[in-house]
């Protein structure tokens, strides 16, 4: 039986209750003075202020942070999408005993208000009837303020994706340059990392006992403010460790077998002989070897450093990715003028036990009842799905799920599970006997782990499946498989879908997991995510390679066909990703063409804080290798135009789209291999009468049907359709005139086109992605 050697030294709710309370759980967390007073509380212990609207539901984090908090006897009020422009409405519970509790929500604000073109939406999926404007932008830090303007006295502590994503030095893609940790601009007094159940309980307890939160310098999933080095930790210069860590050899568990039949024979003389000499030793007392991590620090390159010198950014990041595994990872430190942003190791994962006992939390599964009638977006969409793990180890670049959530899968119990679903079943209103998700940040990790517990604590490693899958890793999905059909058989359930993205590479690995799948969890579309067909781009996503995908699409449609289900694969692709030339995109499209698929909505790059894809796009440098000045460039889709283009490309089938695409294939000298009206080629002649449009107030207007604006990738499975050949409407001309009878000159069609502004609708489904 393995050791797990990533365990916290103390279980998660092992603290004594708060105050020796027993009291029942609240049937809502209170947003109010009113209902603090149906409970009889004169005041809260903690309250939590949060950029979503108050869903108590085990997706939304701050319902789960306010649960674990309030199951160890603390009184937790919520604040949800106060009013930032004044202090008032962050007094509305009165004065917190223990501290403000600050998080963004369940996104990133800046991601949540601004397009991944820098354009500002008009909605937002986590608040009452869709409605955009209700946080603002950088919540973290505007929240912060407002509650030290309320209760100056009060610690603050930040936390969520947001504080996340910026507890050090990161590229802010909005302004377009490096800003400085969020603690610092903040002001907060500390910064919780991750998913944070664990440090956020110790946070509570400790000041709950009198202790001054300055005092609280090294807890697992910090950050804090300080002046110099924490006593007793080791530096070292992060230009010294900028290699892969070495992996200690895995102990042979039979070396002992050996040793035991080499001394048989004198064991077997020994029991003929009568005299038996007994020597008495005093034990010798051996001090535990000190491990290479333990108090040590690396001293990264400073704030001024990172701004100034882009080699020394991505040398910063490499070094940022590669201290994420608990079982080994050193403390971080980056100076930012004179104070030192320290940043811990993150703190241990949750064991099966423990993520029971927060998902089996007393949620009420729904809104506040402030909201009335209300619709929450994000909250329809998930209301009948069930989280079954955390964490993902896939390492894909342009993804934070690593940086906030980390590569160990945290996988809750069987049990646990069934029990949600039927709760579900006996109490969700609406509730139609389907399941619309068993998953997490990927449908098909879970309890996949390391076979070698050594190995798992001092892997350095980005992926577990990039370039190739480790040999440690283990990819067997029976503990998957069982969960399906265990399921399938409760009485109430008539379907189990699975809406998360499904890891191909891995998939493949185990035939039954597909087959199981594609027979008896697929409404019809499963989605999956190649992000692209191309080496180069490939690579820079550590992302596998076609091959995997081909595998994949085999197995289903070999068991699609055998269970006699219509049945389609939906692929999602990223657009102006770093490492992508135009000949990349234009192959992409050609792949597109060819398998008959045409691609309604599209999402370029979106550069989020901290992912290594961020770094290259920032810095035009790889830092899943080694950098220097003379490291591997990479070269990264910037400017209106060029983003434009290639998400253009991915739209080959759509009239507004030809021109831009036909000065790029002119520029390539494809010309005459891809312009004409063959199946081969990818867009139609040039025609006099092709577009039609009118400049009226800065907006280009088409007879067409208009472009769709793009979407997440995570957003739901009618992003795709199959493709028709082309039709007489698509050959012809989008539009004839503009204005009068005479012909559009081209390049001025084309300036209209590229100025076209988007449609600012836009629907983000949560944090379950790939």
């Amino acid at each position: 039986m393995s050791v797990d050697l990533l365990q916290a030294e103390r279980p998660l709710f092992s603290y004594p209750s708060f105050k020796s309370r027993n009291e029942k759980a609240a049937p809502f967390l209170p947003m109010s003075r009113q209902e603090m007073k149906k409970l009889g509380w004169d005041s809260c212990d903690i309250i939590l202020v949060v950029g979503d609207a108050y869903v108590d539901h085990p997706s939304f984090g701050m319902a789960v942070i306010g649960r674990t908090l309030e199951a160890q006897g603390y009184r937790v009020g919520i604040i949800a999408q106060p009013d930032w422009q004044s202090k008032e409405a962050f007094m509305t519970l009165g004065k917190p005993n223990l501290f403000f509790g600050v998080s963004a929500g369940n996104m990133d604000s800046m991601i949540n208000r601004y397009t991944a073109e820098r354009r500002m939406r008009h909605d937002d999926a986590y608040t009452a009837n869709n409605e955009g404007g209700k946080r603002p932008d950088r919540a973290v830090l505007v929240y912060t303020q407002r509650c030290k303007e309320a209760y100056k006295s009060v610690p603050v502590v930040i936390g969520g994706i947001e504080a996340s994503l910026r507890r050090i030095a990161h590229y802010d893609y909005w302004s377009d340059k490096v800003r400085r940790s969020v603690i610092l601009d903040a002001k907060a007094d500390i910064l919780l990392y991750g998913n944070a159940e664990r440090p956020l309980l110790e946070v509570a307890h400790r000041l709950s006992q009198g202790e001054p939160i300055s005092s609280m310098t090294e807890i697992r999933g910090t950050a804090i403010l300080t002046k110099a080095a924490l006593p007793g930790w080791d530096g070292v210069d992060s230009r010294k460790v900028d290699q892969l860590g070495k992996i200690d050899p895995i102990i042979n568990p039979y070396a002992d077998i050996n040793v035991a039949c080499a001394t048989q024979k004198l064991a077997d003389e020994s029991l003929n002989d009568p005299t038996q000499v007994i020597t008495i030793q005093p034990a010798e007392f051996k001090p535990s070897k000190k491990k290479p991590w333990e108090k040590t620090y690396i001293q990264l390159p400073s704030y001024e450093k990172v701004c100034q010198d882009k080699v020394h950014y991505a040398h910063a990041s490499r070094i940022m990715h590669q201290e994420t595994n608990p079982g080994c990872a050193r403390a971080l430190a980056q100076f930012h003028g004179e104070r030192l942003v320290w940043l811990n190791p993150p703190a241990y994962p949750l064991t099966t036990e423990e993520i029971d006992s927060v998902f089996g939390l007393p949620y009420q599964r729904i809104p506040h009842p402030s909201y009335g009638d209300a619709k929450i977006p994000a909250y329809d969409m998930i209301r009948f799905s069930i989280n079954i793990m955390r964490g993902c180890f896939g390492g894909c670049t342009f993804c934070s799920i690593t940086e906030h959530e980390g590569r160990v899968i945290q996988s809750r119990s069987e049990d646990s599970i069934i029990k949600e679903i039927e709760i579900i079943r006996d109490t969700v209103p609406g509730f139609t006997g389907v399941i619309s998700d068993l998953g997490g940040p990927t449908a098909n990790m879970y309890r996949l782990k390391c076979k070698s517990p050594k190995a798992e604590q001092t892997c350095r490693r980005l992926s577990c499946v990039y370039p190739d899958i480790c040999h440690h890793l283990n990819t067997d999905h029976e503990h998957t498989i069982n969960l399906y059909r265990r399921a399938r058989k409760l009485t109430g359930i008539k379907k189990i879908l699975i809406a998360s993205g499904v890891r191909y590479d891995i998939a493949v690995e185990d035939p039954r997991y597909v087959k199981e799948l594609v027979e008896h969890h697929v409404g019809g579309y499963l989605k999956i995510a190649p992000e692209h067909t191309e080496k180069g781009p490939l690579d820079k996503m550590m992302k596998p390679t076609m091959s995997s995908y081909e595998a994949f699409k085999q197995m289903f449609e070999k068991y699609s066909k055998a269970a006699g289900k219509k049945q389609y694969l939906i692929p999602y692709f990223i657009s102006a990703h770093p490492g992508t030339t135009d000949q990349d995109m234009i192959n992409l499209a050609l792949w597109l063409k060819s398998n008959n698929f045409k691609l309604d909505q599209v999402q370029n790059f979106y550069p989020s804080p901290l992912a290594n894809a961020t770094t290259m796009y920032h810095t035009e440098k790889n830092p899943l290798h080694k950098v220097s000045k003379d490291s591997e460039e990479v070269i990264s889709p910037k400017g209106g135009r060029q983003r434009k283009l290639h998400k253009a490309i991915l739209r080959y089938h759509v009239p507004e789209n030809w021109p831009l695409i036909r000065e790029t294939l002119k520029k390539l000298g494809l010309a005459r291999k891809l312009i004409g009206k063959s199946p081969q080629h990818l867009v139609p002649p040039e025609s006099r009468n092709e577009l039609q449009g009118i400049a009226q107030q800065g907006k280009f207007v088409s007879k067409n049907k208009p472009v769709q604006s793009a979407v997440t990738r995570f957003t739901g499975s009618a992003q795709f359709k199959k493709a028709a050949p082309n039709t007489k409407q698509e050959k012809s001309a989008a539009g004839k005139k503009i204005g009068s009878n005479k012909p559009v000159p081209l390049e001025k069609a084309e300036n209209k086109i590229a100025s076209k502004p988007k449609n600012k609708q836009f629907n983000f489904a949560g944090q379950k992605k790939k």
